[in-house]
């Protein structure tokens, strides 16, 4: 557990800097889902904020100048991310992704509604439960659509009406094909829980 803590504590200062730099970020990935009762393992901590390139840089070489080894890694016009800066710390990798200039709004909106945060006093907040639904999708993929699938038996009270209302909000498609499944899978409808 001392491990853990360690990247906690290093996600925390990194998530302090990343404010310096312009933007909040948002715990997602692995140790999210965790927090919404699906756990899986991991050994690094996913980050999410709306850092432009220029932003990641500045906070890429003052990390490197703090003594972390990282790697940015730029967007191209066909990058659905805005960018990713990988933070080797001695307790684990931290991964910063920026949605910046692609998909701004679902952080803006998420971190107006994150609640739940790594450990009291945190500054690393985790993403919304429906917002952590709506990034999966964007990101595509088996697995992430597992993961969904997942999160969401695991969480039977969430509201699936107000999940698709925000899918439909932000154009993600492929919800209605999950809830679907979940409901082939016993799932039941809002409020019937």
């Amino acid at each position: 557990m001392a491990e853990s803590a360690d990247l906690f504590e290093e996600a925390e200062k990194i998530a302090e800097l990343s404010v310096e730099y312009g933007s909040q970020v948002l715990v997602i990935g692995a140790l999210a889902l965790a927090a919404h009762n699906y756990v899986r393992t991991t050994g690094d901590i996913d980050l999410a904020g709306n850092l432009e390139p220029a932003q990641l840089e500045r906070l890429a070489a003052r990390l490197q100048k703090n003594g972390y080894e990282v790697e940015l890694r730029v967007p191209d016009a066909e990058d659905p991310l805005g960018g990713v800066l990988d933070v080797h710390t001695p307790a684990g990798l931290i991964q910063i992704i920026s949605f910046a200039q692609r998909f701004p709004a679902v952080i803006k909106d998420a971190l107006q509604d994150a609640r739940l945060v790594v450990r009291e006093n945190s500054p690393l907040r985790i993403i919304p439960l429906p917002h952590l639904v709506v990034m999966k999708l964007y990101a595509g993929g088996f697995k992430s659509k597992l993961d969904v699938l997942e999160v969401l038996s695991r969480n039977p009270q969430e509201n699936l009406d107000e999940i698709s209302a925000l899918c439909e909000r932000y154009r993600i498609r492929g919800f209605s094909e999950i809830r679907l499944e979940l409901e082939e899978q016993g799932q039941p409808p809002p409020g019937q829980a």
